[in-house]
């Protein structure tokens, strides 16, 4: 297991079960195994979500069990300070226990596994797990008859221990629990990894010349739906920026890839204590953005700000500077010419 392991060992969460083969009497290939062994699972996940690492111990005890009855019947009682030598035979492991991704991606989650014998007879299988229960076959391998169903998966990494999926192009719809199973008889395993689709939201801010002028901030094309949106009110003197308070949110509008937009906006009515020009600002947050937010800012209408005042007389001089120069060059050219008298 020590070979898989990576970072500080103090952020390791560590879980040891029973592992019951039921009523199977099938024998561990490997040098020692018998048919009567107890298993156990022992399952490592860094704290950080660097990797989750299940590996299956096998002990033999000094008696066999019955044939006649499941193995958890007869499980080996062990003491409070009793110590037993297990056999590490069968490692299984993903270092991506939690994905997050954008749309139209490609993204790989990944799977790997050791077994302590060669040429084990094994199956590999992926599954999607959504909605509850509801669960869809995409990928599976036999080596006993080398069929293949499904794709993502190298056939050819599969001998080395590499058992990832690829998926090509995510969607909305392709969020959800992947599970990657390794059946070695009598065992089987698998790891969960979860696919989180994050789309950050792209943001705009403009002015709408109406009646009654407003301010409209629209937050499109993100995902998972919650957001938020402030509206923001600054003047030119120097106090610390206004929250808006009467701002409308309209409904969140669904488009057909899974994906939302949203649209807040506030009508700007003047107030007797307003002097100058207004600058507004909108900030987005989501989930997509991990704490940080997404901050835009527009020049409230009717306002002159200093592009407006110095464009036009940048026009002008650049005019001015023109002109004098197409005066001079006509200056220089006449005082150049020879006058021929007759």
């Amino acid at each position: 297991m020590r070979k898989f392991v990576e970072g500080p060992v103090d952020r390791l969460q560590c879980d040891i079960h029973r592992y019951s083969k039921g009523m199977s009497r099938v024998r561990w290939p490997s040098l020692g195994g018998k048919e009567h062994d107890i298993w156990f699972t022992c399952t490592l996940r860094h704290t950080a979500g660097l990797f989750n690492i299940t590996t299956f111990l096998r002990v033999t005890p000094a008696t066999a069990m019955s044939a006649h009855q499941p193995d958890f019947l007869s499980w080996l009682t062990i003491g409070v300070k009793e110590k037993i030598s297990a056999s590490a035979v069968m490692v299984l492991m993903t270092r991506s226990p939690s994905v997050r991704v954008g749309l139209q991606k490609e993204t790989t989650l990944h799977c790997q596994f050791a077994v302590d014998h060669k040429v084990p007879h094994l199956t590999v299988e992926w599954h999607l797990q959504q909605h509850g229960w509801h669960r869809t076959k995409l990928f599976s391998y036999s080596s006993s008859t080398r069929q293949t169903e499904g794709s993502g998966v190298a056939v050819k990494g599969i001998a080395g221990g590499d058992a990832s999926l690829t998926v090509p192009y995510t969607e909305v719809s392709s969020e959800g629990t992947y599970v990657c199973s390794v059946r070695v008889p009598p065992l089987n395993g698998s790891v969960d990894i979860a696919l989180h689709v994050i789309e950050r939201p792209r943001v705009s801010l403009t002015t709408e010349e109406e009646q009654i002028p407003r301010v409209v901030c629209n937050a499109e094309v993100f995902y998972p739906l919650d957001v938020e949106i402030h509206l923001f009110k600054e003047t030119s003197s120097g106090q610390l920026p206004e929250k808006l308070e009467d701002v409308t949110h309209c409904s969140h509008h669904k488009h057909h890839d899974g994906t939302y937009s949203v649209t807040a906006s506030v009508r700007l009515r003047p107030s007797p204590q307003d002097s100058g020009c207004a600058m507004y600002s909108c900030r987005v947050s989501h989930v997509s953005l991990r704490g940080l937010y997404i901050h835009k800012s527009i020049i409230g209408p009717g306002c002159w700000t200093w592009i407006h005042l110095t464009l036009p007389g940048l026009v002008c001089l650049i005019g001015v500077i023109f002109m004098f120069i197409v005066l001079t060059r006509r200056s220089c050219c006449y005082g150049n010419k020879t006058v021929t008298r007759r």
